[in-house]
This record gives C-alpha cells, sequence and structure tokens, in this order.
C-alpha cells in the first residue's frame, strides 16, 4: 500500500464516492443503466494543519461531511433525474436540521433514557458519576443499533448499504494490489477499518471515557433540571475533542491492528459494520470500480490535466467506461 495513493470512499444514493489525496470522483448508476462520472482535484483547505495531530481529526470530519453531502446531492440528481431537486438553501436547511435531529437522538435521548433508568430503579447515579456516564453510553449504542436495524430494513437504505459494500470490496482489492475485475472485488470482505461506521463507534466509545473524566472536573455539583442541561451542553461542547481522539485511534487501529492480537480492537466496529454492508451485486460493484479508476486516474495526472469539455461524463455502461478511462480527458 506504501506505492499507492491512500483511497477513501462513501456510499451516495445509486452510486460511490471516492477520494484520494488530491482528488473525488463520484460514480452513479442511472434509471436507464447508463453510468454517470464527475471527478475532478481536490484543493487543500487546510495547509499544515491537516497534519497536525488532534487538529486534523475535527479538520477532516468537517470536510468528509462537506464532500459527502456534495458527493450525495450530485447522485440525487443523477439516481432519480425526473424528481424536482431542492435548492442549495433548502440543502443547507436540510442539512441543518438533520445535525439537530441526530443532537436531539444520539446525545439528548440516551442521557434521558439513563435519568430515568436510574429514577426507576433508585440507582445512585449523579451526573458526574462514571456509571451514570457509562449507563448513558450504553444507551447510545443501543439507539445507535436500533436506528441501523430500522434503516437496514428501507429497501432504499438497503441498496446504500450494498454499496457500502461494493466500496470495501473494490478498496480492499485496490490496496492488496489485485486488478479490479468482478472476480478480484467480489472475493474480498465488506468489513474495513477505516469505516466511517467503525469511526462513530469510537466516537460513542471514547465520549464515555472523556464524559467520565471532564464532568467530573467541569461541572462536579451538578444536579437536577439545569444540571442536566449543563451536562448536555457540555456532552455538545467536547464532540470536537471527542472527534479528535476517535479519529487519531481509529488512524492507529487501521495501520497497526490489522493482524495479530490487536486486532480484537476492531471488532465492534466490525459487528455495527455487520449491519451496515450487505453484499453487493455484480452492477453496483461495477460502479465501485468505476469510482475508484476515475479516482485513481486524476491521481495519475495531476490536478493539471485538461478539463472535460463537458462535465460530468456519461457511459453507456461499464464496459463503456472501461473503453473510454484510458483517455478520459484525451
Amino acid at each position: 500500500m506504501s506505492d499507492k495513493p491512500y483511497i477513501g470512499g462513501q456510499a451516495v444514493i445509486e452510486g460511490v464516492m471516492m477520494r484520494g489525496p488530491t482528488c473525488m470522483s463520484v460514480a452513479v448508476r442511472r434509471p436507464d443503466g447508463s453510468i454517470v462520472v464527475d471527478e475532478g482535484p481536490l484543493e487543500p483547505k487546510f495547509g499544515s494543519l491537516s497534519k497536525l495531530p488532534l487538529a486534523r481529526g475535527v479538520l477532516m470530519l468537517v470536510e468528509s461531511l462537506s464532500l459527502g453531502m456534495r458527493a450525495l446531492n450530485f447522485s440525487a440528481r443523477h439516481a432519480f433525474p425526473d424528481e424536482e431537486q431542492g435548492s442549495e438553501s433548502s440543502g443547507k436547511l436540510t442539512a441543518l436540521l438533520s445535525i439537530v435531529v441526530a443532537l436531539a437522538f444520539f446525545i439528548a435521548l440516551p442521557q434521558g433514557l439513563a435519568t430515568g433508568l436510574g429514577k426507576l430503579f433508585d440507582l445512585d447515579l449523579g451526573l458526574s458519576d462514571a456509571g451514570f456516564h457509562a449507563l448513558t453510553g450504553a444507551f447510545k449504542l443501543a439507539v445507535f443499533l436500533a436506528y441501523l436495524f430500522f434503516v437496514r430494513r428501507i429497501p432504499e437504505m438497503r441498496r446504500v448499504f450494498q454499496y457500502h459494500g461494493a466500496e470495501h470490496k473494490t478498496i480492499h482489492a485496490y490496496e492488496a494490489g489485485l486488478p479490479l475485475t468482478l472476480e478480484n472485488v467480489k472475493a474480498q470482505t465488506t468489513l474495513h477499518p477505516r469505516c466511517g461506521t467503525t469511526f462513530l463507534v469510537v466516537v460513542i466509545l471514547v465520549s464515555i471515557i472523556l464524559g467520565s473524566l471532564v464532568t467530573p472536573l467541569v461541572l462536579p455539583h451538578a444536579e437536577g433540571l439545569v444540571g442536566q442541561v449543563q451536562v448536555l451542553a457540555l456532552r455538545v461542547g467536547l464532540l470536537p475533542v471527542i472527534a479528535a481522539v476517535s479519529y487519531e485511534f481509529q488512524r492507529f487501529s487501521a495501520r497497526y491492528c490489522t493482524r495479530g492480537p490487536l486486532r480484537v480492537l476492531l471488532w465492534p466496529g466490525f459487528l455495527f459494520q455487520k449491519i451496515t454492508t450487505i453484499e453487493p451485486d455484480d452492477d453496483q460493484i461495477e460502479i465501485a470500480i468505476a469510482a475508484l479508476d476515475a479516482a485513481r486516474w486524476r491521481e495519475s495526472v495531476g490536478k493539471d490535466a485538461p478539463a472535460p469539455a463537458e462535465a460530468p461524463l456519461f457511459f453507456p455502461d461499464f464496459a463503456g467506461f472501461r473503453a473510454a478511462l484510458p483517455s478520459l480527458r484525451g
């Protein structure tokens, strides 16, 4: 892997986004079976800060969310070309509402459930106690698990989870140095140590530890409704720190824990990935290969390669994409 550019990915609607160190590509299967590909260079936004431990985790998360939304919007336009798309302002409002709902669902709700359970069984748990934060963390994992099982049952989300599996399989084949053929990609596992699902599991576990350590120092006498609000605000305020520590842990585990006894550190994330990844079909694998091929091409030619006369690029099928790839910008 040392002689190859690092490439990560994300499943989108009827497609896959792949991102290299200096580029991004998105491939989407259109309703008529054709393939649309959009690729291009990425300009570095944060300079040397993006290499600074801890700070890079927060910056990478912000950039990944931005690029992910861009890829999702692109995929929605081409997966559902006949449906009216919302304006840019409505998209930003939707993203903001999604963040608010996520904070309520995955932070406020588990804290409320832990408080309610403590009162129901008359548990002596103060808001600053480690036991309270462990119980809150257990409810976070339970809520997250229930959410994943629920969305997995939605047909459209099952297809996204299949594309998620195709993305992982294709990256595994690439990292193993194998030719990106259907046979080679299909032979790979759908589980990957750098998965976003694993990152979210790590975030929950880190939040338990940091919450237990920081809350007694910052809010040693928190109690009642005011205390609940203070602890909730502290949890939200700690999110950048939690994200930074989680990123560094995942970076370490993906590099050093893929073999040997330390592999046990990857198991919690892999268990959750068994929900968020599903075995893809051949058409979905083709899309993942197309996205990675486009990203590899851009990485090889650099940002100064000629721009396309028209963007994005349309191909009748995967064979047409592969045939055009050598002269993608000819």
